[in-house]
């Protein structure tokens, strides 16, 4: 009898650990493991981890004693082989541990820590079913309702309790404390159907001769046969029924019992599907034509192509005939976009061709849909063959990729700041996809100097759309000069009296209109008459926000919040003052100068819920909202028919924030949220409130003069050491003890310079120098 081999695996654990850790596994396992799989393994003296495998071998570690897998969660690989080549490059490339890259790819169902408590779910069960293991536990949780894991392993008399745990939650009989909430657990509804013996003519006539004196009875059969028409073996949603007849539900008990309907709870896809009627592919104009060719030329020469087309260009056209022929060809598409806000319009818009071949994946799906989705990815034939999401859409399983589509390329949400890893999701994909041999489209009427010299370069294919689709013109751009309007008193509250007598003249033509504020929250500071105290953070070194609908002041970097003093906190005056403005004041005073008109906000307080994204973009589309004031999420890539008029009304706090590139990104934004004016037929027009009317970035605006501010960019760039002809590394030190925090990056800038002479900057306090009660330092590396 031939030796048993003793296998090893490595696996990757979630938290901040640099290297992987090797696991032995039990014999009577070597045939259940796979690379992919999650494991469940003991890490430190008792804490339980769901890992992941990484490596299969033969050798044992030389510098600690292996320990023994506690578990196999999946029956097969939940990580491909690719995604885990992906995790290894990005925690080498932006220099952070793998357990990092796995905790943001991973969605949280899938990451079970130490569960602790169990307790039964409510759901019935058959006895006949358990095991003795499983019976045992059951039994105890009558008795005790909670047991820690600890206690299971005194019941059992067994230490490696994990599989029938899992085998328990998998029957739907218990739940795990922190899976109450998070754990993933496939969505039932009850369906309705005819019993078998009803299924004939003879049968159903029968049963409304049997029903005669019971109309609700009657009622609910007919209801249900109107809608399975001829076809007695389908099945019904209850809840579809009920909606039409409010006394469908309680009729179906007595049904059941006459033997005429079943009623069964059947698995039902979270996501949805999408029932309407699907429509052709537009004919391309010449001008799309022109640049689709081109596209398809820089695939030929396999390189990552830059489409720069003015806002209103046609674009997604252009994407529409590009995925129909990836999908034709079998293959999978990625369409990524920065903002949450943008994917709604975008799904509407694919639908109507795709159906329900798009799937959706970002941050405000919760984890149950989610995992259906990274589920459906896994399988061979699954349904979805374009995902449209945000950044962490990268770490999907995504298999057989043959485009990935990055919109608006430019976005700053592509990055991810905090924490690690800090990726960029637009370069991490133009990266993989040369591993990956997919094409790459980048879409923006404004795309970031780096990806535009790269293209200049040769480095990237560029392909131009100049003019608008349809012949629209490309909206008149104005300017209303604050200091002026301020001299001559010609203002109203934050309202130049110029823009206000286009509004009017907007709303009288029943127009709609767009109002861009970069701030939200109701006034961005308070401040004392006396002397000059502003209410501050306790955690951070920066000034509270209030917000008048819940009359907080609140800080926008730790969320911490209080109710307002009515009293000057230094000096003990009552002479208090609100400076500045911000969405939500901008809302309330519209309404007080035009009562009639129907106004909403859109930023991030009035968005937090799933779907009230849908509801505003909706909303403006049907033509119920006049006036719709919002933060950058109004700004990028989104298309409404009917908008006349566009307002900037503070261009300066963008032109005047200190970062080398705060003159770019105020074109970007200045540009987009122009582009929402006059898609159609009638010329838009945008009027930028500004104490500059002559800063040289918006006359780059106001003539659309993209290659210009290009120019004079990288001309500043070269003079002084910025991207692209410059890298740039921040080294950010934090401590809660300001001293500390100094000395240690004073110490780190010697060594540093010991190595890197003077390409090393600093250290410096930001902008804002303490967050979370943490004081900052940040070292600047060039090269």
């Amino acid at each position: 009898m031939s030796a048993r081999i003793t296998k090893f695996v490595n696996v990757i654990l979630p938290i901040a650990v640099p290297n992987t850790y090797t696991y032995r596994v039990p014999n009577e396992w070597n045939k259940e493991i796979e690379v992919g799989k999650r494991v469940i393994v003991q890490f430190g003296k008792k804490r339980l981890y769901s890992a992941i495998i990484s490596t299969i071998h033969e050798v044992a570690p030389s510098a600690y004693q292996a320990k023994y897998l506690e578990a196999i969660l999946d029956d097969v690989p939940i990580v491909t082989q690719n995604q885990l080549a992906l995790w290894s490059w990005i925690s080498s490339y932006y220099m952070c541990t793998i357990g990092e890259v796995m905790n943001a790819a991973l969605p949280a169902g899938l990451k079970l820590v130490s569960q602790t408590k169990v307790m039964l779910s409510g759901e019935e069960y058959d006895i006949e079913t358990l095991s003795d293991k499983e019976y045992l536990i059951t039994e105890a949780l009558q008795i005790q309702h909670v047991l820690e894991i600890n206690d299971i392993e005194k019941i059992l008399d067994i230490k490696t309790v994990y599989p029938v745990i899992k085998s328990l939650r998998e029957k739907g009989i218990i739940l795990l404390a922190e899976q109450v909430k998070e754990g993933y657990k496939p969505k039932k509804l009850p369906f309705i159907s005819l019993a078998p013996a009803i299924r004939n003519d003879d049968a159903i006539r029968e049963a409304f001769n049997q029903l005669e004196r019971a109309p609700k009875q009657l009622n609910a059969l007919m209801l249900f046969l109107q809608e399975v028409k001829d076809d007695f073996s389908l099945e019904i949603k209850k809840a579809k029924l009920a909606k039409k007849d409010k006394s469908f539900s309680t009729a179906v008990p007595q049904l059941i019992k006459k033997g005429i309907f079943i009623e069964e709870k059947k698995e039902v896809n979270r996501l949805g599907t999408y029932d309407k009627e699907l429509i052709s592919l537009y004919d391309l104009s010449e001008q799309q034509q022109y640049a689709y060719d081109k596209v398809k030329t820089g695939f030929a020469a396999n390189k990552p192509v830059l489409l720069h087309g003015v806002t209103g260009s046609g674009k997604t056209e252009i994407y529409v005939k590009l995925i129909q022929e990836v999908i034709d060809g079998g293959e999978k598409v990625l369409y990524l976009l920065p903002e949450i806000a943008l994917t709604t319009q975008i799904i509407n818009r694919l639908r109507q061709f795709f159906g329900d071949k798009v799937g959706v994946y970002h941050s405000r799906f919760n984890t149950n849909e989610r995992i259906e989705l990274w589920q459906d990815l896994l399988k061979e034939e699954g349904k979805y063959k374009i995902i449209i999401g945000a950044r962490s859409s990268i770490f999907l399983p995504l298999t057989n990729l043959g485009l990935i589509i990055i919109d608006e390329e430019h976005d700053s949400s592509f990055k991810q700041y905090d924490p690690a890893p800090r990726y960029h999701a637009r370069d991490t994909m133009i990266y993989w996809s040369g591993k990956l041999g997919a094409k790459v489209l980048m879409g923006s009427a404004t795309p970031a100097v780096e990806t535009y010299f790269n293209a200049k370069q040769e480095k990237y294919h560029l392909v131009s759309l100049t003019k608008r689709y349809g012949g629209s013109k490309l909206p008149e751009i104005l300017c209303s000069d604050l200091q002026e309007a301020q001299k001559r008193k010609k203002m109203k509250s934050h309202f130049s009296e110029y823009l206000m007598e286009h509004i009017e003249g907007y709303l009288e033509n029943k127009e709609q209109l767009i109002l861009f504020q970069n701030r939200r929250g109701y006034n961005p500071l308070w401040s004392c008459e006396d002397c000059g105290w502003t209410p501050q953070c306790k955690n951070c070194d920066v000034s509270m926000t209030y917000h008048k609908h819940i009359h907080v002041l609140k800080c926008h970097y730790c969320g911490h919040s209080h109710k307002p003093q009515p009293k000057c906190q230094a000096c003990g005056s009552a002479k208090i003052k609100m400076v500045g403005f911000g969405t939500e004041k901008i809302e309330e005073e519209l309404g007080q100068f035009f009562p009639k008109a129907n106004i909403k906000r859109m930023d991030l307080d009035t968005t937090r819920a799933k779907n009230s994204y849908q509801q505003i973009i909706d909303d403006f589309q049907d033509g119920e909202i006049d006036i719709l004031v919002g933060t950058q999420m109004v700004t990028k890539g989104l298309d409404f028919d009917n908008v006349g008029l566009v307002s900037v009304l503070s261009a300066d706090s963008l032109l005047n924030f200190p970062d080398f590139r705060s003159f770019e990104r105020s074109f970007q934004v200045l540009t987009q949220v122009s582009g929402r004016a006059g898609r159609k037929e009638k010329r838009g027009k945008v009027i930028i409130q500004t104490y500059s009317p002559n800063h040289w970035v918006i006359q780059k605006v106001i003539q659309n003069d993209y290659e210009g501010l290009f120019k004079q960019e990288l001309i500043e760039r070269r003079n002084f050491k910025y991207p692209p002809f410059y890298r740039l590394i921040k080294i950010t030190i934090k401590h809660r003890d300001r001293e500390n925090s100094m000395q240690g990056a004073k110490e780190l800038v010697r060594q540093l310079k010991s190595k890197l002479g003077g390409r090393v900057l600093g250290p410096q306090a930001p902008y804002v120098s303490r967050v979370k009660n943490r004081y900052i330092h940040e070292i600047i590396i060039k090269f």
